[in-house]
C-alpha cells in the first residue's frame, strides 16, 4: 500500500488530521503485518506544516518519522511554495529535518497518483 495525503492548509487541525490518519493506516497495517509507504505532501500554506519556524506539529513528525518503521513515511515540501514563501518574507526558510524537499508538491502528487499511489485530503 502507497498513500499520499495532501496538507495544503494551515491549519493545526487538518494538519493534526493528516498525522492521525498516517498513524491510524501504519498502525492497522503494522496488526496485518503488512509495511506501507505513507508520502504526506504540503504545499501552499500547508507548508507551515514543515517549517521549522512555525509548525505546530514538529513534535509529532519526528516522534511518526521514528514510529512508522518498518514502514516508511516522507514528508516532502513543496520548493515552489518555499521560494515564494522566501521572496514574500525576505528570508530564507528553513523546512524541518525529517522532510524532503520537492520540485512541485502538485507535480509530485499527481505523478505518484499516476503510478498509482491512494491519494487523501484530510
Amino acid at each position: 500500500h502507497r498513500i499520499l495525503i495532501q496538507v495544503d492548509q494551515n491549519d493545526p487541525a487538518v494538519m493534526n488530521l493528516a498525522l492521525n490518519n498516517a498513524t491510524n493506516l501504519i498502525d492497522y497495517y503494522r496488526a496485518k503485518h503488512v509495511d506501507i509507504k505513507i508520502d504526506l505532501v504540503t504545499y501552499g500554506p500547508g507548508l507551515h506544516m514543515l517549517r521549522d519556524d512555525t509548525s505546530p506539529v514538529k513534535d509529532r513528525i519526528k516522534q511518526l518519522k521514528d514510529y512508522a518503521f518498518p514502514s516508511t513515511i516522507q514528508f516532502s515540501a513543496c520548493n515552489n511554495t518555499k521560494e515564494n514563501m522566501e521572496k514574500k518574507e525576505g528570508k530564507p526558510i528553513t523546512i524541518v529535518s525529517e522532510a524532503v524537499i520537492v520540485p512541485a508538491g502538485v507535480v509530485h502528487l499527481t505523478e505518484l497518483q499516476e503510478k498509482g499511489w491512494t491519494y487523501l485530503k484530510p
